[in-house]
C-alpha cells in the first residue's frame, strides 16, 4: 500500500469536507444536476479521447497507486548478486529452484535456466518492460486528460446555471437552484481535476519512471548472469541506478564471489 497516495487524497478531500461542515450544512454541496454535468461530462468528454479500452485500463493502473509497494533498488540488485553467485558456483540450472519475488526477475530467471540465447532474453524482457511502461503511460494520459476536461466541464455547468438564473430572475424561488447548479460545477470540476485526476496522473508517470528502472535492473541483470561475469562485477555496474549518494562501489562482496 502506497501511503503517501492514500494519505494524500484522504488528506486533502477531508479538509474540504472540514471545511464544510464547519461552515454548514454539507446538504448544501450536493446538486445532482452538477455532479452529472461535471462527473458525467467529464468521463465522456475522456471518453472521446482514447479507445474504449484505453479508458478502463486507466483505472486498473491507477489501483496501483494505491495498493503497489515501491520495489527496494538495492535489495532487489543483492538478490541478483546472489543468484550469480549460485549460477558460478553450481550453474544455472540451481536457479530454478531459489525463490523469487519479483515476478518480471523470476521469469527472467526461468529463461534463462531454459537454455534461451542472450538475443532472446533481452528481446522478449524488453518488450515486457516496455508493455508495462506504455500501460502506466497510457494511463497518466487519461487522467492528465480528466484534469484538463473537468474545470471546463464546470466552466460549462456555471455558464447553464446562469442562463437558467437570467431567464427566471421574475421568479427568486427559482433564483436559487440556478445558481447553485453555476456555482458547484465549478468547485465539483475543481476537486475532480486538482485533488483526484492531476495527482493521480502525476503519481502514475512516477510510477512509471520507477517500473522503467527496476525492469532495467533486472534486464541487465540476467543478461549479465548469462553471460557469466563476476558477481561483484554484476554489484558494480547495478549500483549505476542508484542515486549517487546510496552508491558505494567499495562494499565487499561475498568472499565466494571473487572467485573468477
Amino acid at each position: 500500500m502506497d501511503l503517501a497516495t492514500l494519505l494524500g487524497m484522504i488528506g486533502a478531500i477531508g479538509i474540504v469536507l472540514v471545511a464544510i461542515l464547519f461552515g454548514g450544512s454539507a446538504l448544501i454541496f450536493i446538486n445532482i444536476p452538477s455532479l452529472l454535468i461535471v462527473l458525467g461530462g467529464t468521463m465522456l468528454v475522456v471518453m472521446i479521447k482514447f479507445t474504449l479500452q484505453q479508458f478502463l485500463g486507466a483505472f486498473n493502473v491507477a489501483a496501483r497507486a494505491f495498493i503497489s509497494k515501491p520495489v527496494d533498488s538495492e535489495e532487489l540488485m543483492a538478490q541478483i548478486v546472489n543468484l550469480s553467485t549460485i549460477a558460478r558456483k553450481q550453474g544455472l540450472l540451481a536457479l530454478e529452484n531459489e525463490q523469487i519475488d519479483n515476478r518480471f526477475l523470476n521469469d527472467g530467471i526461468q529463461m534463462l535456466v531454459d537454455g534461451n540465447d542472450r538475443e532472446v532474453l533481452s528481446t522478449v524482457m524488453h518488450k515486457d518492460m516496455q508493455q508495462t511502461i506504455d500501460r502506466h503511460k497510457w494511463g497518466a494520459k487519461v487522467f492528465s486528460a480528466t484534469g484538463d476536461v473537468a474545470p471546463a466541464m464546470g466552466m460549462i455547468g456555471t455558464l447553464i446555471g446562469l442562463v437558467q438564473m437570467l431567464s427566471v430572475m421574475d421568479d427568486p424561488k427559482a433564483i436559487g437552484p440556478a445558481m447553485a447548479v453555476a456555482l458547484l460545477t465549478t468547485l465539483y470540476g475543481a476537486i475532480l481535476a486538482n485533488m483526484i485526476a492531476l495527482p493521480i496522473a502525476d503519481k502514475l508517470n512516477l510510477r512509471k519512471t520507477e517500473e522503467g528502472r527496476v525492469k532495467s535492473i533486472c534486464i541487465d541483470g540476467v543478461l549479465a548472469i548469462q553471460a557469466g561475469q563476476n558477481p561483484r562485477i554484476i554489484e558494480s555496474m547495478l549500483k549505476a541506478y542508484l542515486d549517487p549518494k546510496k552508491r558505494n562501489v567499495e562494499d565487499s562482496a561475498p568472499a565466494d564471489s571473487v572467485a573468477s
